[in-house]
């Protein structure tokens, strides 16, 4: 896994060996960015740091610099790293976890489709007030201390996006996730009845992935897909963003893999009916 400084290291390195290429090649900021058909002012963010070149714009810029076979092989290695970036969940604490909260809502923000695959528990998106209180308390020893309060606003502030017909969202749950005692049995009960509310909205698609379901690959971790540019997987320690054009893929193909097993529309929202019976019996 990487960890922050290694992560800005290989961004720096990277910006600089691309400046230094284009300095070689004797071609300016504005004929790289003519033979690459990109903006003169993204080759400078490139080349400055400010921005991280995705593994095709590294492609580019070194098919418009003639670059050898040796180092372009060593710079898509370069390019790859510094497409993934670690946070954990200590460094979220420092700066708050309300703070985290308003970064997924810039992604949720600036994406048309969202696609959330939840083995674990209902996403953000999906919990009531108390639910998402009882998600955020810490309960395992080590785990960060944090601003409770402050981060269910911000959690619940980000659900406005669902009411955004502009935007699709499409949550994917395994039963397990739905199951899962988190809370007391009434706000288990509520928060089933709500996840039905969201799944009658027309630009939501909720699925469920039923425990009889043969499936051919293992539901590992939480992991969203924006439109098809960026993923993020959380972790127990923290989470992880993948922007490799070829990450995307595999996990949008992971989504419609899980997808083709998983229940719909009144299907799935009979099934969260009878778990919250369970709960309302308990």
């Amino acid at each position: 896994m990487l960890e922050p400084d290694t992560e800005q290291r290989d961004r720096r390195s990277l910006a600089e060996t691309l400046r230094q290429l284009r300095d070689a090649a004797g071609l300016s900021g504005e004929r790289l960015a003519v033979r690459t058909a990109m903006s003169q002012s993204k080759i400078s963010r490139i080349e400055s740091g400010r921005i991280v070149p995705t593994v095709a714009d590294t492609e580019r810029i070194m098919r418009a610099l003639d670059v050898p076979r040796e180092t372009r092989e060593e710079l898509l290695s370069l390019a790859r790293a510094a497409n993934i970036e670690y946070t954990s969940l200590r460094s979220s604490a420092r700066v708050g976890i309300w703070r985290r909260q308003a970064e997924i809502k810039s992604l949720v923000d600036s994406s048309s489709v969202v696609r959330q695959f939840l083995p674990a528990a209902p996403s953000g998106l999906l919990q009531t007030r108390e639910y998402a209180r009882a998600a955020l308390t810490p309960g395992v020893e080590g785990r960060p201390a944090r601003d409770i309060e402050r981060a269910v606003r911000a959690r619940l502030e980000r659900q406005g996006a669902l009411h955004d017909e502009s935007r699709r969202f499409r949550f994917l749950l395994t039963v397990q996730a739905v199951r899962t005692k988190r809370a007391e049995p009434d706000v288990m009960v509520d928060q089933l009845h709500h996840m039905i509310e969201v799944a009658n909205l027309r630009n939501v698609e909720l699925a469920v992935l039923p425990d009889d379901a043969l499936v051919r690959a293992s539901p590992l971790n939480v992991f969203v897909v924006y439109d098809d540019r960026l993923v993020t997987a959380e972790l127990f320690s923290g989470s992880v963003a993948l922007r490799d054009h070829r990450d995307v893929t595999y996990h949008l193909n992971l989504f419609a893999h899980f997808r083709e097993h998983a229940l719909f529309g009144a299907e799935a929202r009979q099934l969260l009916l009878s778990i919250a019976e369970e709960y309302r019996g308990a």
